[in-house]
């Protein structure tokens, strides 16, 4: 992934560097688990320890001869271990090292992933109970609907955020995942005992039936559940871009001093960051297909999976750290205007309160039928009008008025009416 979406504490979990850090703490781990057994000396694990290390350069020159990135690693590693090197690698096969190594490196990000997205909860929850009684009008159809507050629509992305979450910790232990057992998975040179203590020694758990590879339903159920966060940012940048249309205009990302919209039309605040999020969620979301058409591997094990891997897994989690890191910012410092929500509210006089008007007609005995026309008449009637005016039409409505005194049709615009029941979802999400 270019620089401009790496943050580096995730950019470094996914360098060459990291990468061989991580084989390198298989392979140790390995050769503990087979001295623990009895199967090679301890006095050589001990040497190996003490001098297992790599350079990224010598590997890399080693690769260009030999066509294969383990067997180039574990020629430099051998540099430097001498003759206790011969217990390196003893009884497996490269997919043991490069899938249970990869296990490592998933489960890294994904709990950076998951530290930011706490962060993002934590900044939803405060918004959310800043902007409790903030009233604006909820949309439907992109069309005025009834009033909701802007709380209630932070409390509605906190709780996507915590099933997120929810998902994810159980896509942790998913994931958490190695394989030592050899050629095609059959245990005929390592036993199984190894691979038991070497999971436990990094933190994983055995594969319960491996082929040569870890099979990739794990692979695509991560690439699947990261490209399902993603949305759920998207979904969060969509509505801030929505809201901050000129015509519109309720909330508006922030503004650095010295920011710039546009090189020719100096008046322009445009929701960059919003827009860049929707785009980069794009990214992710493709990346599904290519994890999904990686499961279907030939037998026990081919290398298809192995060129889309390298591009696909850092790519996904590098962006949604960064998709995190961005929409926490944003919302944190998002600029919130209650006096364009309660503008808009009240456009062509009132028209979002006609159900309530409809039902109030109903209780006091006019049918459904006639009260749903005599309320949709006024509201049409003042509908796209610079001077409609919902409320004026319907209490000077003779139908209505029959019914309704002018204490009771007030009472109808009130917007609190329609918040009354809210509090149950802030105590659900115990805000």
């Amino acid at each position: 992934m270019i620089e401009r979406y790496t943050i580096p504490e995730m950019g470094e979990l996914w360098t060459d560097t990291y990468k061989l850090k991580t084989w390198l703490q298989v392979e140790i781990a390995v050769c503990e688990a087979q001295a623990e057994l009895g199967y090679i000396p301890r006095d050589a694990v001990e040497e190996i320890k003490t001098k297992a290390n790599f350079n990224l350069q010598r590997v890399l020159e080693i690769e260009t001869e030999v066509r294969h990135d383990v067997i180039a690693f574990l020629t430099n590693v051998n540099e430097y271990v001498g003759d206790a090197g011969r217990y390196i690698h003893l009884g497996l096969t490269s997919s043991d090292v490069l899938d249970t190594a990869l296990a490592l490196q998933m489960v890294a990000s994904l709990d950076l992933i998951l530290e930011r997205l706490e962060d993002l909860g934590q900044v939803l929850r405060y918004q959310a109970q800043e902007h409790r009684n903030t009233v604006m009008v909820g949309r439907s159809h992109s069309i005025h609907a009834e009033p909701i507050t802007f709380g209630f629509k932070l409390a509605g992305w906190l709780a996507e955020v915590l099933r997120n979450r929810d998902r994810l910790v159980n896509l942790r232990t998913n994931i958490s995942v190695g394989k030592i057992s050899g050629a095609v998975g059959t245990y005929a040179n390592i036993d199984p005992s190894v691979e038991a203590i070497t999971c436990q020694k990094l933190g994983l758990q055995p594969d319960t039936a491996s082929t040569q590879v870890v099979s990739r339903d794990r692979h695509a159920e991560f690439t699947q559940q990261l490209a399902l966060l993603a949305a759920s940012v998207e979904r969060f940048a969509v509505e801030i871009r929505n809201l901050q249309r000129t015509d519109v205009l309720e909330v508006e990302e922030f503004f650095y001093e010295g920011q710039k919209g546009s090189s020719a039309m100096p008046h322009k605040r445009n929701p960059i960051r919003s827009e860049r999020l929707t785009g980069i969620a794009r990214i992710i979301r493709g990346y599904t297909v290519a994890a999904l058409e990686n499961v279907a591997l030939w037998h026990e094990r081919d290398i298809s999976h192995s060129s889309v891997e390298r591009v696909m897994l850092p790519d996904v989690c590098i962006l949604t750290h960064f998709m995190l890191f961005e929409i926490t910012n944003l919302v944190k410092n998002l600029l919130i205007y209650p006096e364009n929500m309660k503008r808009n509210m009240n456009i062509y006089g009132g028209v979002i309160f006609s159900q309530r008007v409809l039902l109030t007609l109903v209780e006091k005995g006019m049918s459904r039928e006639n009260a749903y026309k005599t309320v949709q008449r006024c509201a049409h009637q003042a509908w796209n009008k610079i001077d409609g005016d919902f409320h004026g039409l319907i209490k000077q409505d003779l139908q209505v008025t029959q019914y309704l005194s002018t204490e009771e049709i007030d009472s109808c615009f009130d917007p609190q009416y329609h918040l009354q029941n809210l509090d149950r979802v802030y105590q659900r999400l115990g805000i």
